[in-house]
């Protein structure tokens, strides 16, 4: 989908972002000292960075200097969790600021929102006999339109997004239905069982025991 260079100097976040960002079908490169991004941007011409603000060398914020100019869009990933330092981020250029410790699945939403802005992303999915045109909003299997309601096509686009991802039920019904868990996440089952029946996917959204639900694509 997109290709994303990671700039991170702690080794074990680097790889847990890469690891899932993989998962979900986007290239990655890892990079862990401030004096090698700008070569790096040259060598891999990334779609989108993810920048740490405390990187050996050069920290992310002077990095930003050399980075806005060209283009590319920059998600700030950092522990300095100061009001100042923030906005120092985000009037640099970069467009999104993110504090650890962090969610990974909140960090791929916020990649995915970034790269629909700047329009880098796949406008089209397919698994097997269907075809998801994500910027149509229609829903074809075996060539032939299914009708989705906005809540199920919702649904489905989360589950894409997030590919090989388990979501739990919070979650899920936190982003389609902008509503906090209230102990009631039944409507989620309902939703799941009807996107299973009308997209012949029964054996693709699995369900994650505890958790939730997650669309396997491997």
């Amino acid at each position: 989908m997109a290709n994303i260079l990671i700039v991170e100097d702690e080794m074990a976040i680097a790889d847990l972002i890469a690891m899932n960002l993989k998962l979900v079908g986007h290239a990655t490169t890892q990079i862990d000292d401030g004096n090698e991004v700008m070569a790096a941007i040259q060598a891999t011409t990334p779609d989108l960075i993810i920048l740490d603000v405390m990187l050996p060398n050069k920290d992310g914020f002077e990095l930003m200097k050399e980075i806005a100019p060209l283009g590319v869009p920059v998600i700030f990933l950092t522990a300095k969790d100061q009001l100042d330092d923030k906005i120092m981020g985000l009037r640099s250029g970069a467009d999104d600021y993110i504090v650890k410790p962090f969610a990974i699945i909140e960090l791929i939403t916020r990649i995915e929102t970034v790269l629909k802005r700047y329009q880098v992303h796949s406008s089209i999915f397919r698994l097997e006999q269907l075809e998801v045109r994500l910027d149509e909003h229609v829903v074809l299997l075996n060539d032939e339109q299914v009708d989705l309601t906005t809540k199920e096509f919702s649904l489905l686009t989360l589950l894409i997004a997030n590919q090989n991802l388990a979501l739990s039920r919070e979650k899920l019904l936190s982003l389609v239905w902008g509503v906090e868990f209230m102990g009631e996440t039944r409507t989620i089952d309902v939703h799941i069982q009807k996107l299973r029946k009308k997209l012949s996917l029964e054996d693709r959204i699995k369900t994650v025991y505890k958790v939730g639900y997650r669309l396997e694509v491997r």
